[in-house]
């Protein structure tokens, strides 16, 4: 998946020589906590972000300052040195990007141009739905040896008892020699299915049922 697909579109802009109030104001209409700054022609020059407004803004004890620090213009305060994204990107990466920089958002520039912009609330809709945990079905997780075939070979058994699998997730276990499966299948009973897979040799970790204690 690419950032492209799952991008806000439609994004929330201001200029450099508005006021830190507007910023506030606008953010709070929206339920926003970012805002891309930008001059002509969607050109990116900073973002303004709730944590810019409260480390910048007064102490409690300094309330005389408050109006005059709300009236001050966005520059003052905005973040410059910025971390971009290109809507081609995948979706995965940028992922690890905000997470490597603890960044909230990542505008996403083309030509140059602001065309988007990815937040973390984004990324994690996105994981929502690609793990299928908005649909109603059941979750079991495998743990297999780290060997070619081992996902084919799951995959056959639920395709056998005609289940219809939602999504895979695979992740290393802490002993490297094995990975865990993470299926989500639309199926309410699984006892057949824990069944074969145990036939089968497979150790099956969720649900622990069926005396699969180990």
């Amino acid at each position: 998946m690419i950032v492209r697909q799952i991008m806000n579109k439609n994004v929330i802009t201001l200029s450099s020589k508005d006021t830190i109030r507007l910023a506030l104001e606008t953010m709070k209409q929206n339920r926003i906590r970012h805002i891309p700054i930008v001059k002509e022609n969607d050109c990116l020059v900073g973002i303004i972000t709730e944590r810019d407004v409260k480390d910048a803004s007064p102490s409690i004890f300094q309330r005389g300052l408050n109006e005059d620090f709300l009236n001050k213009p966005i520059k003052s305060i905005m973040s410059t040195n910025l971390i971009t994204g290109h809507p081609l990107d995948f979706v995965e990466e940028i992922a690890a990007v905000l997470i490597e920089h603890k960044i909230g958002c990542l505008p996403i520039l083309q030509d140059g141009r602001l065309v988007g912009l990815l937040t973390e609330t984004d990324l994690l809709h996105t994981f929502v739905k690609l793990t299928g945990a908005d649909q109603p079905a059941s979750h079991i997780e495998i743990k297999v040896p780290n060997v070619a075939g081992m996902l084919a070979e799951v995959s056959s058994i639920f395709q056998r008892r005609g289940v219809n699998i939602a999504s895979v997730l695979i992740y290393p276990d802490s002993v490297n020699q094995y990975k865990i499966l993470v299926f989500r299948v639309q199926t309410m009973n699984l006892t057949m299915i824990i069944n074969d897979l145990q036939t089968e040799g497979f150790e099956v970790l969720w649900p622990n049922i069926l005396g699969n204690d180990k």
